[in-house]
């Protein structure tokens, strides 16, 4: 899972900037008188059941009713006891539950249901909930007793059911899906169906219980067997449906207009659903692997990127199977939705964002980032609840290891060189309660640095053929840190297990410096991530403006140059309220790296007019009264300000306003003049902080792209011209 929403207190802070700038670059019965159709003929395969496949194996039946948006279904379960336990009850995750009320929903998706929300009044608060009622469950016929709480499905056995032993249950259940983004939601034309029935619990035999941990509000909380599944979905003809596994369809002869779509998915961690009317397919086969994106045809020259998407998809499978081992499957599948910050890993598909104009597959970390989960995850599983370093560690660490590898300096091994986590006093092996809402710098940061260090430690050839075998001893079964450790131990030796236990238990665990950027190449790394950003950020919004506040920022980092003009007829308190704005816009300037030239006298400023600031992109500040470069150009000012609809004179002469306008260099028609302005001789006390960070807001590629905005006498936006930014929604203040 990768996540891109983020939360800070101040723009103005060296800690935030850096954040922003990696943040970039970089979750029934049926009823009488119904039927379910008839499913597809299953395969030899599937109809065996070898107990030489997965320890689970489900045959499951459903009927998606698109109106009311329910799922009626029966599931046969086959587990067998591979403990040394006598077991007296099996038991079920029913993580659907999660949805029953807004305190057991993940907190991951609130922000977009929020949004959703003032989009749709209509919607109540209930038609966000959902959950899954168990209405029978039996073996050979015979009813069992059974529980269903708190998302565990407890159900008591008949006879017990020794080690070796196989046992067979049915279970009928209805779901109701909410309506919004949840793992397990409807939104708009999509239905995202994870989590939808009720799934085999781990045992662990050496604790003599199932795992009946609900799903976490914070983080993760998949931990499965791999399983044999033969999955029959009843659907509306006009949806496609992607899954897990090799995929038929037929129509239900018993019920014209919808037909019936089957998946057989041998050894497969999990199995999730996607479905659409709207949904198109681009399939690609190459060397007996398919790759499929199901994608929305609702943007020109989508089908172009979506086509990258799947090279890029190749591509990363390519090398994550050189380096760990195969991936096993015949198929790989891409789902596109509607959910903002998040995308999501399953087992041999994974959940993307909607497709943006200009998006780059070449250099989009998080899809890496995602398919890696297909080895970290997928293959190799492991308790997410408990020790989730072992997947989000190991997948961030292998989408750095593959954009390393391409040559992609930003996005490789500089981008863990360089990270400072030393504020960050949570051991790796944390469990996500013991995380406490730094899931992400411990788990994702913290333990690529880890894996990153034990790389450094023993070379590349070594590393990979640990690797090689850690992927080997876990493929299909469930991983612990222990079991790494001890991999680590047999192929690369005690020296390098201690160090790596070391690393994911020590709270303070550091980057060793040898292992680090210098101070010089960190600050080159910053200035052109920095750059990266800002092209990235202006390139979502189609045909914006040249005149924007935040890209003067972007001109300045791909080196044009920039000059600061004061104003040098300023009063005393005004002349201080300039030094301390100014100190802001330098600090923030000295992190991108970004050189520029400070005037603050009239005679500098008459001697560079002409030649040095006609070819400079300017910044001024103060009152266009006292600054003499805004009277020196006023009358070019005014005609330039007309192209974004600012009336100069009017907002000038505005009693205590205060504000920011771009316009293009009056002498310089590819150089842009950004004008941070007061009226009267100074700003109001109050309203210096709130001038400085609104400048700064401006200025940056986080927030809206502004043309002009004015204050008033608090340092309140008063009035503004703005375009919207794609990105803004993932960044906040707290």
């Amino acid at each position: 899972m990768y996540r891109k929403t983020f939360k800070f207190k101040t723009v103005s802070q060296k800690t935030l900037v850096y954040s922003l700038a990696f943040t970039l670059a970089a979750c029934p019965v049926v009823g009488a008188g119904q039927v379910l159709a008839a499913p597809a003929a299953a395969s030899a395969e599937s109809i065996e059941m070898s107990q030489a496949h997965a320890q689970v194996q489900y045959r499951i039946d459903a009927r998606l009713d698109a109106k009311n948006m329910r799922i009626q279904g029966s599931e046969t379960v086959t587990y067998r006891n591979a403990s040394n336990d006598t077991l007296r009850e099996i038991v079920f995750h029913t993580f659907a539950d999660a949805n029953r009320s807004k305190a057991t929903q993940t907190s991951m998706f609130e922000q977009n249901n929020e949004e959703i929300q003032k989009e749709n009044p209509q919607k109540k608060p209930e038609d966000f909930l959902g959950g899954i009622d168990i209405r029978s469950a039996a073996t050979n016929g015979q009813p069992l007793v059974f529980s269903n709480s708190n998302q565990a499905l407890t159900v008591e056995l008949k006879q017990e059911l020794k080690p070796g032993e196989a046992v067979t249950v049915e279970i009928n259940f209805e779901v109701k899906i909410p309506y919004g983004m949840q793992r397990l939601s409807y939104y708009k034309d999509i239905v995202n169906g994870a989590h939808w029935f009720p799934v085999m619990s781990v045992y662990d035999e050496n604790k003599h219980e199932w795992n009946k941990k609900p799903y976490s509000k914070t983080f993760e909380t998949d931990y499965y067997d791999s399983a044999d599944f033969e999955v029959h979905i009843n659907v509306p003809e006009a949806y496609q449906v992607l899954m897990p596994g090799t995929i038929t369809t037929q129509a239900d002869p018993r019920e014209p207009g919808r037909k019936v779509v089957t998946a057989v998915a041998d050894n497969t961690r999990e199995h999730v659903f996607f479905a659409s009317p709207n949904y198109k397919v681009e399939r690609v086969t190459r060397d007996g692997l398919t790759i499929e994106y199901y994608y929305f045809d609702n943007m020109p020259g989508k089908k172009k990127i979506v086509d990258e998407y799947i090279d890029a998809a190749f591509k990363t499978i390519q090398f994550f199977s050189e380096k760990y081992g195969k991936y096993p499957y015949p198929e790989f599948r891409i789902a596109e939705s509607y959910v903002e910050g998040v995308a999501v890993e399953f087992a041999r598909v994974i959940q993307m964002g909607q497709i943006r104009p200009n998006r780059d597959p070449a250099h989009d970390t998080t899809f890496v980032h995602e398919i890696a989960h297909q080895w970290f995850h997928a293959l190799i599983g492991n308790d997410s609840e408990t020790e989730s370093f072992l997947d989000e560690g190991f997948a961030d660490f292998s989408k750095v290891y593959f954009a390393e590898k391409q040559g992609d300096d930003l996005n490789g091994f500089k981008s863990i060189q360089m990270d400072d986590l030393s504020s960050i006093d949570k051991p790796i092996a944390a469990t996500n309660t013991e995380a406490g809402g730094l899931e992400s710098p411990t788990f994702y940061n913290k333990g690529r640095q880890a894996i990153y260090q034990l790389y450094r430690m023993v070379g590349e050839d070594k590393f990979d053929a640990f690797m090689q075998e850690y992927f080997k001893r876990y493929q299909y079964k469930n991983a612990t840190i222990q079991g790494l450790l001890q991999t680590i131990q047999d192929t690369l030796g005690n020296e390098a297990r201690k160090e790596m236990d070391k690393a994911l238990h020590d709270p303070q665990f550091a980057l060793k410096p040898e292992y680090r950027l210098s101070e010089a190449e960190e600050a080159s790394y910053w200035h052109e991530q920095f750059k990266n950003s800002y092209h990235s950020s202006l390139a979502q919004v189609a045909n914006l403006p040249a005149e924007t506040m935040s890209r003067i920022m972007d001109k300045a980092l791909q080196g044009e140059p920039l000059t600061i003009v004061l104003s040098d007829q300023a009063g005393s308190l005004a002349k201080k309220q300039q030094q301390t704005i100014l100190t802001q816009l330098k600090g923030t300037l000295g992190i991108m790296g970004i050189p520029y030239e400070v005037i603050s006298d009239r005679q500098t400023l008459k001697k560079k007019l002409e030649k040095e600031l006609g070819t400079s992109n300017i910044i001024a500040i103060g009152s266009a009264n006292t600054n003499g470069l805004i009277q020196a150009l006023k009358p070019g000012i005014i005609q330039k300000s007309k192209a974004i609809g600012f009336d100069w004179k009017s907002k000038m002469n505005q009693k205590s306003a205060s504000g920011a306008y771009v316009v293009k260099h009056p002498y310089n028609q590819n150089r842009l003049l950004v004008h941070f302005f007061w009226n009267g001789d100074a700003l109001s006390d109050n309203a210096v902080e709130p001038f400085a960070e609104q400048m700064l807001q401006s200025l940056g590629f986080s927030g809206s792209f502004y043309q002009y905005y004015v204050l008033n006498k608090t340092g309140h936006v008063a009035t503004d011209k703005k375009i919207a930014n794609p990105l803004a929604k993932f960044f906040g203040e707290e």
